[in-house]
């Protein structure tokens, strides 16, 4: 009987562990859970409603959204990826349902319906969950035989002995220490999903204001600029939205070097160039030309917004198309196509908050998620230094990792 140790009962390790009971029905298994709460992200999740996947089936488009990790996620997808999930879920009654943006929810909207489901489907497995159990040592022992041993110590001094380990502890640094222990090399974690602040006259008071495209680029290091595209929220803060989040996530590393303080670049119109946008405008004013240009705008953007700008590029409240010069529109269409912020920190976004960092995937061999350095040790969910952006994929993450895991070291 192959006797398996999981430490850490989150989406990773719980998933695991039922894989590994669903591929051999005789082994033992032990989830081991420092908290009194197995399952606790899942539960807070989404706000309250568990974002569990991602409607992206497209296996390429699906690893393009892990900032770290993507190479290494195209082999597991393509033996269990969202519609693997899906069909899982399906399987033990839990039907999944996609909004418009491909985030995926319970039917019922209730995180609890998932932590019901994997806790309820590992306790019909026979696997085992210890709360309050926090690992202390995990250490290799000396065998004869072609079957690695490990040796577990709780911080209660107890002392275990298993064939297989699985670590999921996500990304803290318990999990770092024990992997660093035998002999792993661990990548510094820092933030990796997070929104903007920047204190600037433009965005005062228009909190809750959106917009459907933008174009942002970050400046970093000379020639190594990042670009990212997608909606954009303006907050009492600063900046959050979809196109800032991937942003924070893609240049996670980058954006600690610089001490979270950095210049942002804004194109609120993609589509077009400055020199078109000019001719736009000048179009307009020449149909325009009674009309105040603080209220009227040639651009389908938010009205505040373009009131806001006009007056940063120093027009008068009561001027008139007729009356702007040619410097004051070329004024407005860089405010339009090339706006400066200064990123002067940032913040967290909501209980999403992500790290990226953690075991360097150089050491991990991803058809088992087996440790290239310690036969009989296995690795899944985001205690590995593999990160998505937001929208379901860092569970994605969880559940193919898990899953191969749980799969490969009960056999």
């Amino acid at each position: 009987i192959i006797r398996i140790a999981v430490i850490g009962a989150g989406p990773a390790g719980i998933f695991g562990a039922i894989s590994a009971a669903a591929q051999n029905r005789l082994a033992e298994i032990i989830v081991y859970e420092a908290t009194d709460n197995p399952l606790y992200k899942v539960g807070i999740s989404g706000g309250g409603r568990c974002n569990v996947t991602n409607h992206c089936f497209d296996l390429a488009e699906l690893a393009s959204n892990y900032p770290r990790g993507y190479k290494e996620l195209r082999g597991p997808f393509s033996r269990f990826q969202p519609r693997d999930t899906v069909a899982w879920f399906a399987k033990h009654g839990v039907r999944l349902k996609a909004e418009e943006d491909g985030r995926m929810f319970p039917a019922t909207d209730k995180s609890s319906t998932i932590v019901d489901c994997l806790l309820e489907t590992a306790r019909h497995s026979g696997v085992r969950i210890r709360l309050g159990a926090r690992v202390k040592r995990v250490g290799r022992l000396d065998t004869d035989t072609d079957t690695p041993e490990f040796e577990i110590e709780l911080q209660d001094k107890t002392l275990n002995q298993f064939d297989r380990v699985l670590l999921a502890t996500g990304g803290i640094n318990q999990g770092h220490r024990l992997a660093k222990n035998l002999g792993h090399n661990i990548l510094a974690g820092v933030p990796s999903l997070f929104t903007f602040n920047i204190k600037d006259p433009r965005l005062e008071g228009l909190a809750g204001t959106s917009f459907q495209d933008v174009k942002l680029t970050l400046v970093t290091e000379r020639g190594k600029n990042l670009e990212e595209t997608g909606p954009l929220l303006i907050t009492h803060w600063g900046l959050s939205g979809p196109s800032v989040l991937k942003l924070s996530a893609r240049g996670a590393r980058r954006f600690h070097k610089l001490g979270y303080q950095t210049e942002l670049i804004i194109d609120i119109l993609p589509g077009l160039s400055s020199d078109e946008v000019y001719r736009t405008i000048l179009e307009y004013k020449d149909k325009n030309g009674k009309k105040n240009v603080h209220l009227r705008s040639p651009f389908v953007i938010p009205k505040k917004y373009w009131s806001r700008i006009v007056d940063h590029s120093g027009i008068a409240g009561k001027t008139v198309w007729a009356d702007l010069t040619k410097e004051a529109m070329r004024s407005i269409a860089s405010e339009l196509t090339s706006a400066k912020f200064a990123i002067t920190g940032r913040g967290e976004f909501k209980d999403e908050f992500v790290t990226c960092g953690g075991i360097d995937l150089k050491e991990v061999d991803f058809q088992s998620m087996q440790s290239k350095l310690c036969p009989g040790l296995y690795f899944a969910g985001e205690v590995l230094d593999i990160d998505g952006i937001t929208g379901g994929f860092n569970f994605q993450n969880a559940w193919t990792t898990g899953w191969i895991a749980g799969m490969s070291m009960a056999v």
